[in-house]
């Protein structure tokens, strides 16, 4: 079995307004217990059955702000990941960073300890744009990210950055996608922004006090990064995600493909899939929580779920149709026994409205059907 590893690592120095992750603002944050905890998870688990024979092909640090853990803790963590596991001779091992929260030092540091990927959350190049999204860093620290991940020797870098946020006009995006692309990273992920339930954005919007861009403009941010990253060089191989050739995301990949992932830490998630469907389970949201769980029997879980064959079907089809390639019909007969055609009929409706083609063996979204993808996966749930 391939196996993704995500690690959880859930405090930043503040809690932006439209963040739904599981993050916590702190000013100091228990690294040495909560790494501890995660080399007790990831033991805890390796030793499970469902576990055994796996190759873990890649490693994501994703929060929160893992930058702030310090590299001997990151290299604590991938320590104990090949005492646990066999692991690929090429693994990917990614980073989440911050503008301004590393150096040159500590990025070599994070290179020392085995991390090969690095993906900044830029948001934006604009002040304005960046004072709307709460973002703590400045310009100025956006913009030296890129030269000193080279300077530290990665070869391998994602910049995030946010579309549709309020007051954003269509020159603030191409602004943005131009610095991007001349800042040449090997990876680009393009999100517009959303309003989740329980964030401060979410409130702010309801009672009026935030106006969201208009979806036509929205869609308008959607193309234009499309067009202007594609023209770069930068291949859309997902829904919000440019890479050039070569450079895609494995890990997210993985998701994407619907394979097996392991989650430790507070709030993450896991996903084994099984012959007749599946098994999801989720850890303590809480970090003070979770650590002691963790540290006194070795796991956190406090949700599981198995999903049957018609639902592991379901979520294998929307979420390959993120991807530019889709899937192929031959792979989803054989991982479900069925037909595709035959298991969601619906798909019917869904290519005579131009938003779905099924061509030489595979499916996937056309351009009609990418602009309303949410509402294509929804036939699928």
């Amino acid at each position: 079995m391939r196996l993704g590893l995500y690690v959880h690592i859930p405090w930043c120095r503040t809690k932006c307004p439209y963040c739904d992750f599981n993050s916590h603002a702190a000013a100091v944050w228990p690294e040495r217990r909560y790494s501890d905890a995660l080399i007790r998870e990831l033991s805890h688990r390796a030793a499970e059955h469902a576990w055994h024979g796996a190759t873990v092909e890649t490693v994501f640090f994703g929060g929160g702000t893992p930058s702030l853990f310090s590299g001997g803790a990151i290299e604590r963590v991938l320590g104990a990941v090949g005492d646990s596991f066999r692991t690929s001779p090429d693994v990917e091992i990614t980073l989440e960073a911050n503008p301004g929260t590393v150096t040159v030092d500590r990025l070599r540091d994070f290179r020392s300890a085995g991390v090969n990927r690095l993906s900044f959350g830029i948001q934006s190049f604009q002040p304005h744009l960046l004072k709307v999204l709460g973002r703590l860093h400045t310009v100025e620290e956006t913009r030296l990210v890129m030269p000193m991940a080279r300077a530290a020797g990665f070869s391998n870098v994602n910049l995030d950055l946010i579309f549709a946020v309020p007051g954003q006009t269509r020159d603030d995006w191409k602004k943005d996608l131009e610095t991007a692309i001349a800042a040449a990273p090997e990876h680009v992920s393009a999100y517009n922004l959303t309003y989740e339930e329980g964030t401060p954005f979410f409130d702010m919007r309801r009672e009026g006090r935030l106006r969201p861009v208009d979806d036509e403009l929205e869609a308008i941010f959607f193309e234009d990064a499309r067009s202007t990253l594609g023209g770069a060089g930068y291949r859309p191989y997902e829904v919000s995600n440019f890479a050039l050739p070569g450079r895609e995301s494995r890990h997210n990949l993985n998701y994407w493909r619907a394979g097996a992932y392991l989650g430790l830490g507070a709030g993450a998630h896991s996903w084994h899939p099984t012959g007749d469907g599946g098994r999801r389970w989720s850890n303590e949201r809480d970090p003070g929580r979770y650590m002691e769980l963790c540290l006194d029997r070795g796991g956190a879980a406090v949700f599981e779920e198995r999903l049957d064959s018609r639902q592991s079907a379901g979520e294998f089809a929307f979420l390959n149709l993120r991807l530019a390639e889709g899937f192929a019909e031959d792979a989803f007969r054989e991982r479900f026994g069925v037909d595709f055609g035959n298991a969601f009929p619906e798909c019917r409706d869904l290519e005579s409205d131009g938003l779905l083609e099924r061509a030489r063996g595979r499916v996937r979204l056309t351009s009609r059907g990418l602009m309303v993808a949410d509402a294509v996966f929804a036939t699928f749930v």
